[in-house]
């Protein structure tokens, strides 16, 4: 359900398929005509579960508030935690472990920022945003994902002094801006935070490096791509991995 950006839908099929199963694509857009809460009590007739990909978080917790069936959160605007699962799930079979992990991912907090710290809640690893001065993570949520924290989470503006001994550099694209004016000021902010060859090469000697949707010459320069961004890659394959497990462990 959603509007899908390919690589999930394709691997969510794949897994189902795989697993004996058969995925429909269901059509239309969630809450334009009829309540979440009617549409989902129509599928839950016909579906063993759910896999979804809503324009806002609100309308997943109502999604999933209302199902008897399991519903798989595919993306948010506030949350991608199949992403991440599918990059830990890399990261732990190159490093052998999670444990100790150190995450430094650089950004305002978007949808691939919030669920690295989610995972830092739950698992022995040390997450720190880095970003400029006014684009640090809501400290009511920060406040609250630490509270019992099994790892470390923590947010700076000093990106030199943060990447030194990271394992995983994570970056997302800049903030978005329609005009002129504004995209200048957010490339005055942002590009002293470009991820380059140079910061990779002398700060983080054995890092891995991800991005999910490239803006070379911004959040990245074009050489890591080449040179370091064959993570950002092989990393993929494990996301058909994640979303299997998910599927299998709900359903």
């Amino acid at each position: 359900m959603g509007r899908w950006r390919f690589p999930h839908r394709v691997a969510f099929e794949l897994g189902i398929v795989a697993m004996g199963g058969r995925p429909v694509l269901v059509p239309g857009k969630l809450d334009a005509r009829e309540p979440i809460e009617d549409v989902v009590r129509y599928l839950q007739n016909w579906f063993h579960g759910i896999v979804a990909r809503t324009e806002t978080h609100e309308h997943m917790r109502r999604l999933a508030a209302s199902a008897s069936i399991p519903v798989i959160n595919a993306r948010t605007n506030h949350n991608h935690p199949c992403e991440i699962l599918g990059d830990l799930g890399y990261i732990r079979a190159k490093r052998g472990s999670l444990r100790d992990l150190k995450v430094v991912f650089v950004g305002e907090p978007t949808h691939l920022c919030h669920p690295w710290f989610e995972a830092a809640a739950r698992l022995p690893i040390q997450v720190t945003q880095v970003c400029p001065k006014g684009f640090e993570v809501d400290a009511g949520y920060l406040s609250e994902l630490t509270n019992g924290a099994k790892g470390a989470l923590s947010v700076s503006n000093d990106l030199e002094s943060s990447l030194h001994g990271a394992d995983v550099v994570y970056t997302d694209c800049w903030p978005q801006r329609t005009n002129d004016e504004e995209k200048a000021s957010i490339r005055n902010c942002f590009f002293p935070y470009q991820i380059t060859t140079s910061r990779l090469k002398w700060r983080v000697l054995n890092a891995s490096f991800f991005h999910v949707t490239v803006t070379r010459g911004e959040e990245v320069s074009a050489e890591v791509m080449e040179t370091s961004g064959k993570s950002v890659y092989a990393a993929k394959e494990y996301l058909l991995h994640a979303q299997n497990a998910v599927l299998s462990s709900l359903l």
